[in-house]
């Protein structure tokens, strides 16, 4: 029996999670939080240093008694990230983001160059959209010229926490997917693609050797392991990316369960045997890191706008949430669009925050409050509306992220999405399921016969009483709501697609 540590590599924190595959219970865990640096152009970084520092931490603070024992680790990172490393392995610039809009200027330029939307689908399988990293890679180039020069690796947030932990250059196929880079019905880096960035420079070649999900990324340094308090020959498994590694926390790795993460993103996703491709472009066409496919469609704005309400108006979560269940169903007719650091989906980056609908009956912090809570809700069922539409049956929708401790919230998922929500045992999903894939990498490696789903199945469970139902009443006023929702959202599509400047 193992023991097993998962480390999620977050927008605002990193955790790390011990897993006793004998006991099946976290036996450890600690939690570390980020800066993030935010510019008015939409810029989001982080320095790689903060999470390597975050990482040490949560590991020293957990007991050595524990930390001795672990014989394996898997990453989780943010998606999209984009982290330039020279020849030695030092990181050129801080890491731009995936909630960095400033490159949407660089995304058009890629389309035009490959084409436009429609032959981005037909050929590769995703839009080039603000946050992937490969309108990132222009802008390093047009904007940091002397640094694009000395880049010979292209790392995501994930890839670069396995290469700071092996020395190993590693990318596997379900993260590489979120780069805009990967080809989804071939599985190979597309050279047209990369050619818009660069007609002279070989950037494929900068990317690093992509391995199989169930594969080792390597072993990690006596020195990290010293400094962490590990034994020596702990292995690190392929990891993946942050909503990759939540597919695998949750149990979506068959067909029928969808997942949704309120966190500052907000995603819902998938697991199929063969890549979904949405011709409106709401839903990516992602790899799993389980060597299926994630269909997800990904919002910017998801905890983010009811954070900035809470601030507003000087709340705690718990008393926000009780204000705005004051607050009927569709607020009186205020609707919120949350696109305060633009949007991905829609395909909003100059988007803004915005209340439509105001008047003297609603302009109300209980209103104001609940219109937040619903809006990112009717967001991500955008996602569940296109699953249902291209023939995926929804049985249940399992709800993670820090959102999904809101009681409110998840009877509200429950009655717009008008399905059964649960509530997985484990919180910390990502961290959770990338303990669960190093367990499926390590038992491969000594020999063992086991499967992603057989662990999945062994490991993941779901809280006993935690069950939200829809209900008829209630689905019906919601749907008025989100209806309304939809108009506004289409209203704005010409001031914040474009640049008003």
């Amino acid at each position: 029996m193992a023991i097993i540590a998962g480390i999620d590599v977050g927008t605002q924190s990193t955790k790390v999670v011990v897993y006793d595959e004998e006991t099946k219970t976290i036996i450890g865990s600690a939690s570390r939080p980020h800066e993030i640096i935010a510019k008015s152009d939409g810029s989001r970084e982080q320095e790689v240093s903060w999470w390597t520092d975050a990482i040490r931490e949560c590991f020293l603070s957990i007991d050595s008694s524990i930390t001795l024992t672990i014989d394996a680790i898997g990453v989780s990172g943010q998606q999209h990230g984009f982290v330039p490393l020279d020849k030695d392995g030092n990181a050129l610039y801080r890491a731009k983001l995936w909630n960095d809009t400033s490159t949407a200027k660089e995304c058009d330029e890629i389309t035009l160059c490959a084409g436009g939307n429609e032959t981005l689908l037909e050929t590769e399988g995703n839009l080039i959209l603000p946050g992937y990293t490969i309108s990132k890679i222009l802008w390093f180039k047009k904007n940091k010229p002397d640094l694009y020069k000395k880049m010979e690796h292209i790392l995501l947030p994930h890839d670069y926490i396995n290469y700071y932990l092996t020395g190993n250059y590693t990318c596997e196929r379900g993260d590489s997917s979120g780069t805009g880079l990967l080809n989804v019905h071939t599985m190979e880096f597309s050279s047209r693609l990369a050619s818009c960035i660069d007609k002279e420079r070989d950037i494929l070649s900068l990317l690093p050797k992509r391995i199989e999900n169930s594969d080792l990324n390597g072993i990690i340094k006596d020195e990290i392991a010293s400094l962490y308090r590990l034994k020596k020959g702990v292995v690190v498994s392929s990891g993946g990316g942050d909503n990759m590694m939540g597919a695998i926390g949750t149990g979506t790795v068959k067909s029928g369960t969808l997942t949704v993460s309120l966190g500052t993103s907000g995603t819902i996703f998938a697991c199929s045997d063969k890549p979904l491709i949405d011709k409106n472009g709401y839903l990516a066409a992602f790899c799993s890191s389980t060597d299926q496919f994630l269909p997800l469609l990904c919002t910017m704005n998801c905890t983010v706008a009811t954070e900035l309400t809470r601030t507003l108006f000087n709340r705690g979560v718990k008393e926000a949430d009780e204000i705005a269940s004051s607050a009927p169903i569709g607020c009186d007719g205020l609707t919120f669009l949350p696109y305060f650091n633009g949007e991905r989906t829609p395909n909003y980056p100059y988007g803004k925050g915005t209340l439509i609908g105001l008047n003297q009956d609603n302009m109300k912090e209980a209103h104001i409050a609940r219109s937040a809570l619903e809006a990112a809700i009717y967001s991500l069922r955008l996602g569940s509306d296109t699953f249902k539409a291209m023939g995926y049956d929804i049985k249940e929708i399992r709800l993670i992220g820090g959102g999904a401790a809101s009681r409110i919230w998840r009877q509200m998922c429950a009655d717009i999405f008008n399905t059964k929500v649960v509530i997985p045992t484990v919180s910390e999903a990502a961290a959770f399921g990338s303990a669960l894939q190093a367990l499926w990498a390590y038992k491969t490696h000594l020999g063992e016969k086991v499967s992603i789903e057989g662990i999945v199945a062994t490991h993941v469970t779901i809280e006993e009483k935690s069950t939200y139902l829809p209900d008829p009443m209630r689905v019906e006023e919601y749907e008025k709501a989100y209806r309304r929702f939809l108009r506004y959202m289409d209203g704005v599509k010409e001031m914040f697609s474009t640049s008003q400047e």
